[in-house]
């Protein structure tokens, strides 16, 4: 598919031409209109077809090339596109089954595997597969910034919930934060422990 071919626009359109193209066909196959219309069907499968290059021209991606490249320097694969179009979808099983099909030793695939792990929460997973790709990639921004930003997040998170050299929230201070709580509930006419 030429997602410039389908939203109906040069291959050198700017940003401001191809949003306004993309807007004028949602409004054209919006399914209100199609609503007790028997081309409802149809007009929906155009509306996907329009959302999805739409999606690929805003990410970088154009399929007039081989090499569908990206805002980082090293472009990402022509046979990940398909997969990246699930996931941005949320068809995480679809994408993860399309991925086991590609070339499982390259950075784009782990990079791709860690971004249906983190999608699905399984945080340590993501971040595996993120380290590896970025040592198979580290000049690739996209894959650093995936890697670093999970990181990140997941080392403040632990900074707030692990405090005492990881020993977490003792019983003491879970019990002394309850009758707090409970005694502020009791001055406004409340009983968050009724036993007290």
């Amino acid at each position: 598919m030429n997602p410039y071919k389908v939203l109906g626009v040069p291959e050198n359109a700017d940003a401001e031409t191809v949003k306004k193209a993309y807007y004028d066909l949602v409004k054209k196959y919006h399914p209100d209109k199609y609503a007790n219309n028997p081309l409802k069907d149809l007009a929906e499968e155009k509306l996907k077809e329009v959302n999805e290059a739409y999606d690929m021209i805003m990410n970088g991606a154009s399929s007039s090339t081989s090499d569908y490249n990206s805002a980082y320097s090293g472009g990402y694969s022509a046979q990940y596109i398909d997969v990246r179009n699930l996931i941005n979808h949320g068809m995480l099983d679809d994408a993860a089954a399309l991925l086991e099909q590609k070339d499982k030793n390259s950075a784009e695939y782990f990079y791709l595997m860690g971004v249906i792990a983190m999608k699905r929460g399984w945080i340590d997973r993501a971040i595996n597969y993120f380290n590896i790709a970025s040592a198979k990639e580290p000049n690739n921004a996209e894959y650093r910034n995936a890697r670093d930003n999970i990181t990140n997040r997941t080392n403040a998170y632990r900074n707030v919930t692990m405090n005492n050299g990881g020993g977490g929230m003792s019983p003491c201070d879970c019990c002394s934060s309850l009758l707090c709580a409970d005694c502020c509930c009791e001055c406004m006419g409340g009983d968050l422990i009724p036993c007290c």
